[in-house]
């Protein structure tokens, strides 16, 4: 595996620029261009002497819904470690440009809370691709420390719509995700306990604070050539819209899973519903007029799960 260690976190425009080349013909064939390899690569990026700003982390806070704390809103470090991602992806190695990718998954872990200001060292590795009935999938995996000590880590898992998918792999991809699985919600007949209008701006909106100007997410005119009807909203923002809907119930260490199921197309009008399982949320967010499944996710105490196959 080839290990590169930053001296600062990169740009993120120059990155968008080599992940939509791969869109203009003939481009891949360039070096430094992404489309060049059939695999994904083996690489791990670190970014050591991290700090968060007060004022970013505010602004983020704000668009999401968080409470303005001394501790980073737990889906922050996900920001934090977004350059990385994207340099990752504009590897000339990598197969394709993250310009039209769409975020299907994604879990956190976070161990502590982690302060406005502390010094972090992150480090994200993609894995390898897999077949999925819609295409092929692989994830970004993002650890962050503090001091020696891990403490918090993602899973972020990408789809690359296309060819790819067959039937053999939609039944493995079922079977990966059982009843009763990390990322079911809370089922169709929990009520809603808060309704959200999302304006058509929440796309612009949000890339102004997280970094992720990603087309499919800022204009109606910029997601259809990639397949959408109009702007969709972010995944992590919805995430972390329901992390913050239910912040008051963290805990200081929890894992926290969703599954990123039907795209919400901005505007919209959405509702959240949760529901309490023991020391278990399981949350939803649905399509408010029709009911369609947007998110589903839960979340879990770190001290409740089992250790050694026992509680």
């Amino acid at each position: 595996m080839a290990t590169r260690t930053l001296d600062s976190s990169p740009s993120i425009l120059p990155l968008y620029a080599r992940a939509a080349a791969p869109m203009v013909p003939g481009a891949s064939r360039l070096p430094f261009v992404p489309g060049g390899g059939k695999e994904i690569p083996e690489i791990e990026l670190t970014l050591p002497r991290v700090r968060a700003g007060a004022e970013q982390v505010a602004a983020y806070s704000r668009a999401c819904g968080f409470a303005l704390r001394d501790a980073l809103p737990p889906t922050y470090p996900h920001v934090l470690a977004f350059p990385l991602h994207m340099a990752v992806m504009a590897e000339g190695s990598f197969p394709f440009g993250a310009v039209g990718l769409v975020h299907v998954e994604n879990t956190i872990t976070q161990q502590r809370p982690i302060g406005i200001g502390e010094e972090l060292e992150i480090k994200v590795k993609p894995t390898k691709l897999k077949p999925h009935p819609k295409g092929r999938t692989f994830s970004l995996q993002t650890k962050v420390k503090a001091g020696n000590r891990i403490v918090w880590e993602s899973t972020s898992t990408m789809l690359r719509r296309g060819s790819g998918g067959d039937a053999a792999s939609a039944e493995s991809h079922r079977h990966e995700h059982p009843a009763g699985s990390q990322l079911d919600g809370p089922g169709e007949e929990a009520l809603a306990n808060a309704e959200w209008r999302l304006g058509g701006d929440l796309g612009r909106r949000y890339a102004a604070v997280s970094g992720d100007r990603n087309p499919i997410h800022m204009h109606a005119w910029t997601a259809k050539p990639l397949g959408f009807p109009r702007a969709i909203a972010h995944g992590m923002w919805t995430k972390a819209r329901c992390l913050a809907a239910i912040e008051s119930r963290l805990p200081d260490a929890f894992e926290v899973g969703v599954r990123f199921r039907k795209p919400i197309l901005l505007p919209g009008k959405v509702e959240f519903a949760s529901a309490t399982e023991g020391d278990q949320i399981r949350f939803a967010v649905r399509d408010a007029k029709r009911g369609t499944p947007h998110l589903d996710g839960r979340m879990e105490p770190l001290e409740a799960k089992p250790k050694n196959g026992r509680k």
